[in-house]
Order: C-alpha cells, then structure tokens, then sequence
C-alpha cells in the first residue's frame, strides 16, 4: 500500500489541485464575462437579481477553501511515506529526511498557490455583486419603483 500511494501520490494531489485550477480560471472568466455584460433593467426584483449574480461563487468558495485542505492531505501522506522509508532502511540520516519533508511540503505550497486567488476573485466578484445590486436599485428608483433595502433585525 505505501508503495502505491508513493508511486501516485504526486500525481493525484496535482491532479486534483490542477482540476480546481482549471475549474477555477474557468469559473472566474464565465462569471466576468457575465458581468460585463449582464441587463440590470431585465431583472424585476432583487431576488432574482441576486440568484443570476451569485451564479457558480459557492464553488468559487469551496476551491479557496478546500485547496489547502487537499495540499495538506498530500503533505502529510508525503511525511509518512519519508518515515516509513527511514524505517525500513534500518539508519536515519538528516539529509534523506530534510529531503522527504521539502518534497512533501511542496503538496502544501501548491494548495496555497491555488487557494489565495481563488479568495482574491472570490471577494472581488462579492464586491462586484454589491455594485451591480445598488446600481439595480438605482436603477428602481429613477424609474419610480420603490423596492425597501434588506435590513437586519433592529
């Protein structure tokens, strides 16, 4: 089994981080393109308004939130795979385990890689969300409909 996860360890954490990478820039560019070009004056209310912006952010979130998680898992199987070699080979030697821990930790730093600017675009496309509302409601008004602010409980 510790042979198999060697084997495909690099693999799998890349694949997967590589995947969230891919599904990453192709979210972010729908979701601009889509705001760019998005009708304010189509939307009636500001619920619907609301559900076409939000459109794929609940999976922009999850990949900035879970990248690190997977570069984690990947880090950690890559320590236990150096220690269980130390093991088997009977000696341990400073430089066969600084090497093991600097490849394993390279799972951890591409996880980050994929992470922050998954937040970044994230937050961005969240900001974007309160222009495009306000600039609806603006938009209301001049137009003579009047539709209240959501507020919290006072």
């Amino acid at each position: 089994m510790i042979d198999f996860i060697q084997q495909y360890l690099d693999a799998f954490i890349l694949g997967i981080l590589g995947l969230m990478s891919f599904v990453l820039v192709w979210l972010s560019i729908e979701r601009w393109l889509y705001y760019r070009q998005v009708r304010l004056e189509a939307f009636t209310d500001r619920e619907t308004l609301t559900i076409a912006l939000t459109h794929h952010l609940t999976a922009l979130s999850s990949i900035g939130a879970n990248a690190p998680y997977v570069g984690l898992l990947g880090t950690v199987l890559g320590i236990l795979i150096t220690f269980h070699e130390l093991g088997q080979s009977g000696h341990i030697a400073a430089n066969q385990i600084m090497l093991g821990l600097a490849l394993a930790l390279k799972a951890t730093a591409l996880g980050l890689v994929v992470a922050i600017p998954a937040i970044l675009i994230y937050n961005g496309f969240l900001r974007k969300i309160d222009v495009l509302t306000a600039q609806w409601g603006q938009l209301q008004r001049t137009q003579g409909k009047e539709y209240p602010t959501p507020r919290g409980d006072d």
